[in-house]
């Protein structure tokens, strides 16, 4: 079977295409490389370097005889949706719907979309389940539900085959470590490097932290399910931002004591996901405890450090 994975060479991105591979999928990425990594592009991947904007995408759709598509490639930077909705927009929403046209178009009927818990905003019921009321904080957050909506257009209007898999914090191997990468690999990143550490507030905001390869199941689990609809993905547990930090501190090594600025606006306090739906839906469970996700993520860093 053949897979394009959109924002391959990203974070959650390059996984799947790896765990493609790995079950003896054709692997072809796109990504512009604005925030992914060469280096995350798997060697048996066919790899094209443009924009899911771009008019040459249906040019990709044409010769590739796609079965299904994971749709990852994103601008995923909440505080820069903030500054520059209109960007955000045409990258996440037109982006997307350039995407839809070009299945369309190739006859590609498959599709696995990786949304996010920014839909929700600050929830009023916790864990969330997928019918939360949904005020996102963020054109971010906007932007993942209206393509949500696009899916579900697709889905009655063409007969398109969809699921739709809001992500909880997704953390693990290849997070970026800068102002734009999840808390977890910034901590890691700061304390590899002997830097500060700072936390956002008093730190007991909570985070539902999930490990990269969880999520990945999650997706290949997705292949063959005839179910469409929209499913969290989640541990369905909160961890403090205090305890996250002692966590990684304690993996690490370090002396450093927690560091607090003021709380940035608008962050949500609370954030947690119940996962009944997919658990019934496709069989799927998070397996790997946070315990051993830290772990393997500083095993990673490791290295990256010492190169």
């Amino acid at each position: 079977m053949n897979a394009l994975v959109t924002g391959g060479a990203g974070f959650i991105g390059s996984h799947v295409a790896d765990a493609l591979l790995e079950k003896g999928y054709h692997v072809e990425i796109v990504d512009n490389l604005l925030t992914g990594q060469r280096e995350n592009i798997p060697d048996k991947a066919v790899f094209h370097e443009i924009d899911i904007r771009d008019e040459k995408l249906d040019e990709v759709f044409k010769k590739g005889n796609f079965d299904v598509v994971f749709h990852l490639a994103a601008q995923m930077d909440i505080k820069n949706s903030v500054l520059n909705p209109a960007f955000d927009a045409d990258a996440n929403i037109l982006g997307g719907i350039n995407l839809l046209q070009a299945m369309k178009r190739n006859n590609v009927n498959k599709i696995t979309f990786s949304s996010s818990c920014a839909v929700y905003g600050e929830q009023v019921s916790f864990p969330a389940a997928e019918d939360h009321q949904n005020f996102p904080d963020s054109p971010y957050g906007i932007g993942k539900l209206a393509f949500e909506k696009y899916l579900y257009f697709y889905h009655k209007e063409f007969g398109l085959n969809y699921t739709a898999l809001r992500y909880a914090n997704i953390y693990g191997p290849r997070q970026r470590g800068d102002g734009e990468g999840g808390v977890v690999a910034i901590f890691f990143r700061q304390l590899f490097s002997n830097k500060e550490a700072y936390i956002f507030g008093d730190g007991n905001q909570t985070r539902d932290l999930t490990y990269v390869g969880d999520v990945v199941r999650a997706n290949i689990l997705s292949i063959d399910s005839d179910k469409c609809g929209t499913f969290n993905v989640s541990t369905g547990k909160e961890t403090t931002i205090n305890t996250l930090y002692n966590m990684i501190r304690e993996i690490v090594g370090s002396n450093q004591d927690r560091l607090h600025k003021p709380p940035r606006e608008g962050e949500t306090m609370r954030s947690v996901l119940d996962n009944s739906a997919i658990t019934k839906a496709l069989n799927w469970q998070p397996q790997v405890d946070i315990k051993t996700g830290l772990k393997n993520t500083a095993d990673y860093f490791t290295q990256k450090v010492s190169v």
